[in-house]
């Protein structure tokens, strides 16, 4: 026998791993995306959009199938008991998964644009090192992580463009509507 575990062995590791994973990484995203501000306020509604912005209920669609295909790749590696780089790969999606769910804080909380595309910056970084990682123990997982690295590329761009055509809306708000006092 050389194998340390049967293929219906392995394919139930990934299973279980995958029924905690999954829904983790997808409440996690879902979190972020709740408590990390709004895309309808008053400040991201008075920025200049790029053209390559896409429409908002794209990202409503995109996002937890990105979410989805992160936790079943992480399934694949966690499951890899004994494989070289297991660890190393774990850790590094860890970081970049806590990039990840930082960004929408930092960009439509704090209406740091500048900080924000600091942070995807570094995080396209830690996730090129993670897809390159997960190759190593899981080719399939790495393939699986491919779809959120281009979109978060393509988010890195939008971010710039943000920055671009609003110079000036680095945590600026806008002006609040005129008010008139009388005292009596």
């Amino acid at each position: 026998m050389t194998a340390l575990a049967s293929p219906g062995q392995l394919r139930a590791s990934i299973l279980r791993w995958a029924l905690f994973t999954v829904p983790l990484v997808m409440l996690l995203g879902f979190l972020s995306g709740m408590l990390g501000g709004d895309p309808n306020s008053n400040w991201f509604q008075s920025l200049v959009k790029p053209e390559l912005f896409p429409a908002p209920a794209l990202f409503g669609i995109v996002w937890p199938i990105l979410f989805f295909l992160m936790g079943l790749a992480l399934a694949f590696i966690c499951a890899a008991w004994g494989a070289r780089g297991r660890t190393a790969a774990i850790l590094a999606f860890a970081v970049q998964f806590v990039l990840v769910l930082a960004w929408t804080p930092v960009f439509f909380t704090a209406h740091e644009i500048k900080a924000a595309l600091i942070v995807i910056g570094v995080l396209d970084v830690l996730a090129i090192i993670t897809v390159a990682l997960f190759w190593r123990v899981r080719k399939l997982a790495a393939v699986l992580m491919l779809p959120y690295l281009a979109w978060i590329l393509f988010a890195t761009l939008l971010n710039w463009h943000f920055l671009v055509l609003n110079p000036e809306a680095n945590t600026a708000e806008p002006a609040p509507e005129a008010v008139q006092r009388i005292e009596l």
